[in-house]
C-alpha cells in the first residue's frame, strides 16, 4: 500500500520555513550551475552564428586565429582563381582578402583599455556576411582612413561613434558608419579598407581569404585543393567550424568553472536538506509507527521522505532556474582566450541547460533526503509508538 504524495507535500507546507531555507540553498546552486552554462552556451553561440556553412576560411597551417595567420598576395591570388568559388550579383568572385591585427581602445566612462579586432575587408567583404547590415552612415571607402564599427563597440568604446576620430597605427581613422551583425562577434569589430590597413600598420601579408562556396557540398573538394597546393602553406576550414573553435578554450574554462563551483556549493545545500530531512524525521516519530501500524511497508514510507526530499530540491532548482533565465537580458564582454580581444555576448538559456539544472537539483534532493529516509524506513513499529 503506497502513501499518497499529498502526504509528502501536506508535511512541506507544514514545515514552511524548514522547507524554504532547505529550496533556497539549492536555488541558489542551481543559479550558479546556470549562469555558467548560459554564458558558456552564449559565447558559443555568438561564434558559432558569426560564421556561415556557406563560407569557407582560409588561414596558414596551425594558427589558431585570423590574428596569429599570414596569407601572402600571391598564395591569396591562387586561391581566388580556384574552382568551386560562388560568383558575386555583379560578376567576380565572391572570396574577400582580409587583414585581422588588434589594437588598444579605452572604454567609455573609464579609462581602462581593452584590445578591439580591426578587420580590414574588401570589395567582396559584405556580401560574404549576410547578418551583417548597416545601421548609420556609409561603408569606407577603399584607399582612405575610413572604419566602420559594430553596434557593440560603438557603445562601450571612446571614439567610436559615426562622426568621431579614433587614433591608431600612426594615422587618425574616421568613423563613418556603425553596423549591426545581430548576435555574432561581427558586431565586437571595427572594419576598414584592408590596403589601406595593410599599409598603416607595414603588414605585408593578409590574415586570411574568406570564400563563398558554390555549392557547400564542394568543401572537402576546395579544403584537398588548397591544402594539396605544394605553393601553399595554408588550410581551410568551414567558418561555422572556425568560429567554434574560436570559443572552445573560453567555454571550456566556463563550464569547468561552473561545473566545480556547483560541486562545491552543492555540498552545502545536501548537508542542509539532509539536516531539514532528519529533524523531519525525529519530530514525526509516532506518526511514523502510526502508518506502519496501518499496514504501510517499509517502501512506502522510504518513498514518502524521498518524495518530500525530491519536492524540496524541485521547488528550489525551479526557483534558482527561473532567477538565471533572467540574466538573458543581460549583455555582457570578456577576453577572448583565442584571439586575446574583448567579445560582447549574452546569456543563452536552452532546453538541455534547464533540463541539467533541474537534474542537479534533484541530485541534490536525492542525496540529501536518502538517508533519513532510510532511518524512517528502518524504525520498528513498537519502537516508534512507544514515544507517543
Amino acid at each position: 500500500m503506497a502513501i499518497p504524495i499529498s502526504y509528502s507535500i501536506k508535511s512541506l507546507v507544514t514545515r514552511k520555513l524548514t522547507t524554504a531555507l532547505t529550496a533556497g540553498g539549492m536555488a541558489l546552486v542551481v543559479f550558479v550551475f546556470a549562469a555558467t552554462t548560459m554564458l558558456a552556451e552564449g559565447l558559443e553561440k555568438t561564434l558559432v552564428e558569426t560564421g556561415s556553412r556557406q563560407n569557407a576560411v582560409v588561414t596558414r597551417k596551425g594558427a589558431p586565429s585570423e590574428v596569429q595567420s599570414s596569407v601572402t598576395r600571391e598564395q591569396a591570388s591562387i586561391i581566388e582563381s580556384m574552382p568551386g568559388i560562388a560568383a558575386g550579383a555583379q560578376g567576380g568572385r565572391l572570396a574577400a582578402k582580409e587583414i585581422v591585427v588588434l589594437i588598444s581602445l579605452t572604454k567609455r566612462g573609464t579609462d581602462k583599455p581593452s584590445n578591439v579586432v580591426i578587420r580590414g575587408i574588401s570589395s567582396a567583404s559584405a556580401a560574404l556576411r549576410e547578418q551583417v547590415r548597416l545601421t548609420e552612415g556609409r561603408m569606407p571607402r577603399p584607399g582612405t582612413y575610413e572604419i566602420i564599427a559594430g553596434s557593440s563597440i560603438a557603445r562601450r568604446f571612446e571614439g567610436a561613434k559615426r562622426g568621431e576620430t579614433l587614433a591608431f597605427a600612426t594615422r587618425q581613422w574616421r568613423v563613418v558608419g556603425i553596423f549591426d551583425a545581430g548576435a555574432t562577434g561581427f558586431s565586437s569589430e571595427i572594419w576598414g579598407d584592408a590596403d589601406s590597413l595593410m599599409q598603416a600598420f607595414r603588414r605585408p601579408v593578409y590574415s586570411s581569404v574568406i570564400l563563398k562556396m558554390a555549392d557547400p557540398l564542394m568543401f572537402e573538394d576546395i579544403k584537398k585543393a588548397v591544402e594539396s597546393d605544394p605553393r601553399l602553406t595554408l588550410e581551410a576550414k568551414r567558418e561555422t567550424e572556425f568560429y567554434a573553435e574560436q570559443s572552445k578554450a573560453m567555454s571550456t574554462f566556463l563550464r569547468i568553472m561552473g561545473t566545480s563551483l556547483t560541486v562545491i556549493f552543492s555540498l552545502g545545500a545536501i548537508i542542509g536538506a539532509m539536516i531539514t530531512m532528519y529533524s523531519a524525521v525525529a519530530n514525526r516519530i509516532s506518526e511514523i509507527g502510526t502508518l506502519r501500524a496501518l499496514g504501510f511497508h517499509r517502501s512506502s514510507i522510504l518513498t514518502a521522505f524521498l518524495a518530500e526530499s525530491l519536492i524540496t530540491g524541485l521547488i528550489g532548482g525551479t526557483a534558482g532556474l527561473v532567477l538565471a533565465s533572467f540574466l538573458q537580458f543581460f549583455t555582457i564582454s570578456t577576453l577572448n582566450f583565442q584571439t586575446f580581444s574583448e567579445l560582447a555576448f549574452s546569456f543563452e538559456l536552452s532546453f538541455w541547460t534547464a533540463l541539467k539544472s533541474i537534474s542537479v537539483a534533484l541530485i541534490m534532493g536525492l542525496a540529501g533526503g536518502l538517508l533519513p529516509a532510510l532511518k524512517a524506513s528502518r524504525m520498528k513499529i513498537v519502537d516508534a509508538l512507544r514515544s507517543v
